[in-house]
């Protein structure tokens, strides 16, 4: 979330689930990268669960009302929602996804992190 413990924080273990979002396929979004994390969330499958929100995703979030919606169940559930801050600023969406309680960090070196560390990573 924006300002608090979000993913860009140094706090990751290797119960947290990181969800890279790229695919700005509606269906995708609903019935796997959200049901999948809220769920994960709910039934503790994971401790912590992010979903990043990279490239084409970050202007569905910014322009769909019903995926706003899910976002917002999602941070209600304790899922972690971060957009990468150059994708958001080339589209000129910052104010916009920072104003759905998500957070927005550069997500090139944090990735690199966790792609090192051998972290859980899903690529969607």
């Amino acid at each position: 979330m924006a300002g608090g413990d979000g993913a860009g924080s140094s706090v990751r273990g290797k119960n947290h689930l990181y969800i890279l979002w790229t695919n700005d396929n509606k269906l995708t979004a609903e019935k796997m990268v959200f049901m999948y994390a809220v769920n994960s969330r709910l039934r503790n499958w994971w401790e912590q669960v992010t979903i990043i929100i990279w490239g084409a995703t970050a202007q569905l979030v910014a322009d769909d009302v019903e995926i706003q919606d899910l976002a917002a169940g999602a941070l209600s559930a304790g899922v972690q929602l971060s957009a990468c801050k150059a994708c958001c600023d080339q589209l000129g969406i910052t104010e916009k996804i920072e104003g759905l309680g998500i957070e927005v960090i550069l997500w090139g070196q944090p990735l690199t992190e966790i792609l090192k560390s051998g972290e859980t990573l899903i690529s969607i």
